[in-house]
């Protein structure tokens, strides 16, 4: 039994990757270790909460008694970290969180995988670490790291981190670098889920600038498979790009999403661009590819269908974030504990 230590494991794309791997794989113990900050929802959990197989911890990255405390515990043989500040718009209002959770906490979980021994640790990074694109070209590994936001900044940092342990103190470490995912169990904050949630309630969308700025997107369950590829067989010290070759403008998701709900585009509205908002976004995962075999299962045509049909389905989760009251479930299901 391969003993894991997912951090972040209550926020979108971690919760799917608990669930997934869970359901896939019977060789596998899982730590969730969260902090559960306003993006984290136990409930996203519900399938994995009473497996034998799992175990959550609330707690922080920052903690190093607490994180060594999980290490000498539970002697884990991997790590995958998730855990981040991920919201670009929050990095520009307030950016010192970014940078307390995603380079200290990953220094500390560094330093306490280095300690232990571990075997492998993914470190899961983003594309938005690359800057932004022209109209032509894509993102390779090898493009220079050159972020625009407090957010993209913190997570170089991060992977940067991760990489000068594993040549400094010959940690195994990997890094994965992806594009924009969408799926179900995404927090309403981001682009995707708040244009859907806003059209069943007849609310204004929000575009930013002229909706032409081009991101990369990915199913999340095939990011996890991919995430699981690279822990089990990725080569350490290396950085695997993840993306699935679907450049959309912001623009045509919003369109596509009003016309799969039949809302009319008058509901679109046009607001002020962000600050530093990155122009274009595109991803080249060949090497992902043709190292290791994977490639993306889900066309985007059919996962869209099916991240739109969960959210018109799930009313009552989304619901109780909008209201909040998706926070009292901790003290429902471990307050006693």
């Amino acid at each position: 039994m391969k003993k894991l230590l997912v951090t972040g494991g209550a926020g979108f794309i971690g919760s799917n990757y608990v669930n997934h791997v869970l359901r896939e794989r019977e060789d596998y113990f899982i730590v969730n270790l969260d902090k559960l900050t306003y993006a984290g929802n136990l409930e996203n959990l519900r399938e994995s909460e009473k497996n034998e197989r799992y175990r959550f911890v609330k707690g922080d990255v920052c903690n190093a008694e607490l994180v060594d405390y999980l290490f000498q515990t539970y002697e884990f043989d991997y790590v995958v970290h998730f855990a981040a500040e991920s919201h670009v718009d929050r990095s520009i209002l307030g950016a010192q969180v970014f940078f307390q959770s995603n380079v200290i906490g990953t220094n500390v979980l560094l330093e306490a995988a280095r300690r232990r021994g571990v075997e492998r640790f993914l470190q899961v990074g983003t594309d938005e670490v690359y800057g932004s694109l022209g109209e032509t070209g894509v993102f390779t590994e090898e493009t220079p790291i050159t972020p625009n936001s407090p957010y993209s900044t913190s997570k170089a940092a991060a992977d940067m981190a991760a990489l000068a342990y594993h040549r400094t103190y010959d940690l195994p470490v990997v890094v994965t670098r992806c594009s924009n995912n969408y799926g179900p169990l995404q927090f309403p904050e981001k682009l995707i889920p708040l244009m859907i949630i806003n059209a069943l309630n007849d609310k204004e969308l929000p575009v930013y600038g002229d909706g032409m700025n081009v991101r990369d997107w990915i199913y999340v369950i095939d990011h996890n498979e991919a995430v699981d590829l690279v822990l089990e067989k990725g080569r350490v010290g290396e950085v695997y790009n993840v993306g699935a070759s679907t450049e959309k403008p912001n623009i045509e998701i919003v369109k596509l999403i009003l016309e799969k709900l039949g809302k009319p585009e008058s509901l679109i509205k046009y607001v002020k661009d962000r600050p530093g908002h990155d122009r274009r976004y595109a991803i080249d995962s060949s090497k992902l590819q043709s190292e290791l075999g994977w490639k993306p299962k889900h066309s985007f045509e059919e996962a869209m269908e099916r991240t739109v049909k969960w959210y018109v389905e799930n009313k009552t989760w989304w619901e109780r974030i909008v209201s909040g009251d998706y926070r009292n479930y901790y003290e429902e299901q471990y307050g006693s504990r």
